[in-house]
């Protein structure tokens, strides 16, 4: 049976807080400028300040949490592919990278 509601409260520890600002940093940076991605911009401006502001409890609306499982979803997929076209060094750079935004999704994004 399918769940009625969700809880969008998360509890983010030091590592995954610097994580998400700094991914949510670079998606800004890549939209920044673009009408376009308005909505994704302003998404990840809330989940920016939310994550910044230093709260044991972030509470992500059901627009940013989509938003934000799908863009990590979709970095993950890059990196896998990326993975299998590079040498030791950035594989061993994009191995780090992987397992951490894979276990954040595992761990707070899994359904």
């Amino acid at each position: 049976m399918k769940k009625l509601f969700k809880n969008y409260n998360f509890e983010f520890d030091k590592n995954e807080i610097k994580l998400i600002s700094s991914f949510s940093k670079q998606v800004l940076k890549q939209l920044n400028g673009n009408d376009q991605y308005f909505s994704e911009i302003r998404a990840f401006n809330s989940i920016l300040e939310k994550v910044q502001n230093g709260a044991e409890s972030v509470k992500l609306t059901k627009d940013e949490y989509t938003r934000l499982k799908n863009q990590l979803r979709e970095n993950v997929k890059h990196i896998n592919k990326e993975m299998t076209k590079v040498w030791f060094f950035k594989k061993w750079i994009y191995k780090s990278l992987l397992i951490q935004y894979s276990s954040l999704l595992e761990k707070h994004f899994s359904e």
